[in-house]
């Protein structure tokens, strides 16, 4: 039996963390109703156990933090582009 921070284990929540991220985008450029900030993933046997998707941390004027939950740089309105 793996342990829960082993890199397999690892691997199945960034990718639900990817798509999440992803999928929360495009539903907001939908309708205005959407919050990313509260989006969670969890495993399927383990629904009791969610994982943040954004960071969602306040900002001054009243805007979150749009960033994944682990970003290194500092908290922005959207993700910085390359």
């Amino acid at each position: 039996m793996q342990s829960v921070g082993s890199p397999s284990n690892d691997q199945p929540l960034l990718r639900a963390r990817i798509f999440a991220r992803t999928a929360a985008r495009v539903l907001v450029r939908l309708s205005a109703r959407v919050e990313p900030g509260g989006v969670t993933v969890s495993a399927e046997d383990q629904q009791g156990v969610r994982h943040w998707v954004f960071c969602d941390r306040p900002l001054p004027g009243g805007a979150r933090c749009a960033l994944p939950v682990d970003h290194l740089a500092p908290c922005a309105r959207r993700p910085r582009q390359p």
